[in-house]
């Protein structure tokens, strides 16, 4: 192997990238710096691995927003069918369930990550584990052409804390892969942010994404109503408007309708204060059936009685009721079913960054190059989560880190052949 390659962050843009690089008889060396490998990868198919989704990609490729002229032409290359077909490759047969998303066959990941490191291992990947990027890194031995940095090739530097101490490495090029900053026990923990503004290279923001929100419930309803999911349910908010569910929790509101309207949540409560989305708790029935419906005679029933037996309604739907209408309302038919139709619930922040699924912001395209090189970091590449991206779940997130490492990757390549 006449190349060699570091590359830092054992997640899978890393994985795929040190992939494409021994297969091209580039010497990859993989470091991370907890005791194993995919640590969050392991954790995102804790309830099911969605690999990818099996919708057309044209539309497929509108879920990665104003990020889409970037995302787009890596996943031309390297997209949902190809990815498909690479796990097929690994033994680990995938389906397609009800939604579209795409999973494994007995919803693991861990089978698909032992089976993956070993064909690393078996073409000659090395791990080096409990390996921590301590921020420094250097491109050595350069010759400029001028002030053209990209026509030069060379070397780089990089220093680990290691358990037995400081360690200094050094590659033809390397990778960054450190995933964004949330989920930081698992070793995404952001830090690589102020290392590389301090090298100069611009990083926008890291800010919660796919997350939960805060609300100010009252006492009683956090008491009696934490845990509690809302289903069926249409969650409206600006140009977003989509049937699922949630959960209610001691803290605020979680689960997969929240977090696919997320960044547009977010976005608005860091430009006004807050957001208001708004449910509709009975999609399947009108307006005017809710109010002939209630307007039957209650007779000794309680409210919350008449409620479910008429409409059915029940438990923590009927608590957002109390919580948000005015007592006097629930006299008034009219507006007790247009509250029904469209119950307002005012959000106040998202939940902490470490609590979110993803994270968006990271290294701007602006600081990169065609090949996800840093401009000013010759012979540095960036992929996965650190990039300024970022999509909802369903499969996208995934797909995006895993073709971006094996774009990296092509960008090394094509940087290596300057020499």
């Amino acid at each position: 192997m006449n190349h060699s390659a570091i590359i830092i962050g054992g997640g899978p843009a890393g994985l795929m990238a040190a992939e494409v690089l021994i297969g091209h008889g580039v010497k990859a060396d993989v470091y991370d710096a907890m005791s194993s490998l995919g640590r969050k990868f392991l954790i995102a198919g804790r309830g099911g691995l969605n690999l990818t989704h099996s919708e057309p990609f044209e539309q497929f490729v509108t879920r990665y927003g104003n990020r889409r002229d970037k995302i787009e032409p890596m996943l031309r290359l390297f997209g949902p069918n190809q990815l498909i077909e690479w796990a097929h490759g690994l033994g680990v047969e995938t389906f397609v369930g009800t939604s579209g998303r795409v999973f494994p066959v007995g919803m693991k990941s861990s089978p698909l990550l032992r089976a993956w490191l070993k064909r690393l291992d078996e073409a000659g990947v090395t791990f080096h584990l409990r390996h921590k990027w301590n921020g420094s890194i250097r491109p050595v031995g350069l010759v400029k052409d001028g002030d053209n940095l990209n026509s030069t090739y060379g070397t780089v530097e990089v220093d680990f804390e290691t358990l037995e101490g400081g360690k200094t490495v050094h590659a033809d090029v390397v990778v960054l892969a450190l995933g964004g900053g949330s989920w930081a026990k698992l070793g995404s923990d952001g830090a690589w942010v102020k290392w590389l503004d301090q090298a100069g290279v611009k990083v926008a923001a890291l800010k919660p994404s796919n997350c939960g929100f805060d609300v100010a419930w009252s006492p009683h309803f956090k008491e009696k109503f934490d845990g509690q999911p809302l289903k069926s349910v249409v969650l409206s908010f600006g140009t977003f408007q989509h049937q699922g569910e949630f959960i209610v929790t001691k803290d605020g509101v979680q689960g997969s309708l929240v977090y696919a309207a997320s960044a547009l949540i977010r976005d608005e409560i860091e430009a006004k204060g807050r957001a208001v989305i708004a449910l509709d708790m009975s999609p399947d029935r009108s307006h005017e059936w809710l109010v002939e419906k209630l307007s039957k005679p209650r007779g000794s029933r309680s409210m919350a009685s008449h409620l479910e037996k008429t409409v059915g309604l029940k438990g923590v739907k009927v608590g957002l009721l109390h919580e948000f209408m005015p007592k006097e309302d629930f006299s008034n038919i009219e507006k007790l079913a247009a509250f029904i139709k469209q119950m307002p619930i005012p959000l106040i922040a998202p939940r902490p960054l470490d609590e979110a699924i993803s994270s968006a912001g990271g290294v701007t395209f602006e600081s990169l190059d065609e090949n996800l090189m840093i401009r000013n970091l010759p012979g540095v590449f960036c992929a996965g989560e650190m990039l300024d991206w970022e999509a909802q779940t369903g499969g996208y997130l995934l797909t995006a880190c895993f073709t971006s490492g094996r774009a990296a990757a092509a960008g090394m390549l094509k940087w290596m052949k300057t020499e």
